[in-house]
């Protein structure tokens, strides 16, 4: 049976379980960007936070992700649903790009430009939501942008745990030696990876400062 015969054959199942996938990648990067933007605009500030905050994304980075999935599974309440748990942890493995690259945007605003700012009379509130984050905006998204794209890949690992999405296949594909499953799974992730990729970074591209 050829690749396309068995998709068209599974297509209710696959469409499924790109529904999964794409809310655990969804709800995953909206937790990370309500975390994240709020800690890259606190280490820009507050250098003193520097170290710790990116020291700590970092060493998240390094954690093999199932070893991760496997240590939060006895942790009370995440571990009790499959999907929780892979919301967690591919909230922590986004961190990493949005923290840096709001941190970034934001230290790389021209001083010159915040002083016209104070100079007006603006409050430090005012300058944030009107100057640093409009300028930081295209930065950021950049940020968010390849965050997407590693959760993308990330949540098919998810359903070694029994949390859905794509992953599904992939394994199934795996246990049976059967590329036409392992393709099912894995070929309709990458097109979401790679549309995730061009939605955002036309975002980015449209919000550059002129």
């Amino acid at each position: 049976m050829s690749l396309l015969r068995f998709i068209l054959q599974n297509h209710a199942q696959l469409l499924e379980l790109t529904g999964e996938h794409l809310w655990l990648v969804g709800i995953s990067t909206l937790f990370a960007v309500l975390i994240g933007v709020p800690l890259g605009i606190l280490v820009a500030h507050r250098p003193l936070f520097n170290k710790p905050v990116l020291t700590s994304a970092n060493i998240i980075q390094t954690i093999p992700s199932l070893a991760l999935f496997g240590f939060l599974l006895p942790v009370p309440w995440l571990g009790d649903r499959a999907e929780r748990l892979a919301i967690f942890a591919l909230t922590l493995y986004a961190l990493l790009p949005i923290i840096r690259n709001t941190f970034t945007g934001i230290r790389g605003i021209d001083p010159a430009v915040m002083e016209s700012g104070r100079a007006m009379g603006m409050t430090q509130w005012q300058l944030l939501l009107q100057v640093e984050l409009p300028l930081a905006a295209s930065v950021i998204l950049s940020g968010i942008r390849t965050a997407v794209v590693i959760s993308v890949g990330l949540a098919t690992i998810a359903a070694a745990i029994g949390a859905g999405g794509l992953g599904e296949f992939i394994f199934r594909g795996l246990a049976m030696v059967d590329n036409r499953v392992i393709l099912a799974g894995a070929i309709p992730a990458a097109m979401l990876a790679l549309l995730a990729d061009f939605i955002v970074g036309w975002l980015e591209r449209h919000l550059q400062p002129r």
